[in-house]
């Protein structure tokens, strides 16, 4: 008897019951790791999906973070809050005019006070220099909208 399995009559190699349990065992780790290995690639795919995180502070010590929403050359300002407002936990949020002339007004309850606090945005730590509706993102962008003066 050899140590794994045995020959038969016929000099043909023959798998016992007992050597089965070892090589089940082995062919279902051998799925499962490469299966594992596989939704790893996946997350990793995803995790390298372009984007972009947008941060609103409300300017009273609260935020609300989208850490990664999805990027497409040509996305805006505008369109990251969209991406923003679709997400199960997101914000609301109104704007006037379009365009060059859209003019956020208005994140969750929180309205512009004209010479008081309004809502003013920055990309990658930089005063947006256009209307946020045509503002064009770049992958890997951070947005902050913060609530307070100008400054």
């Amino acid at each position: 008897m050899s140590h794994f399995g045995e020959f038969d009559d016929m000099n043909l190699w023959v798998m016992t019951r007992r050597d089965f349990l070892p090589l089940a065992l082995l062919a279902g780790l051998s799925v499962w790791v490469l299966a594992d290995h596989g939704l790893a690639e996946a997350a990793d795919q995803e995790a390298k999906a372009p984007s972009i995180s947008l941060t609103v502070d409300y300017g009273d010590g609260v935020q609300k973070v989208f850490s990664q929403l999805p990027w497409r050359k040509g996305l805006t300002v505008l369109q990251a809050l969209e991406s923003a407002k679709k997400h199960p936990r997101g914000i609301t949020f109104v704007y006037k005019g379009t365009g060059s002339r859209g003019f956020l007004t208005q994140i969750d309850d929180l309205k512009n006070q004209g010479r008081g606090a309004n809502w003013i945005y920055r990309v990658n730590n930089q005063l947006g220099d256009k209307s946020f509706a045509v503002f064009e993102l770049q992958a890997g962008d951070a947005v902050l909208w913060k609530f307070g003066d100008y400054r």
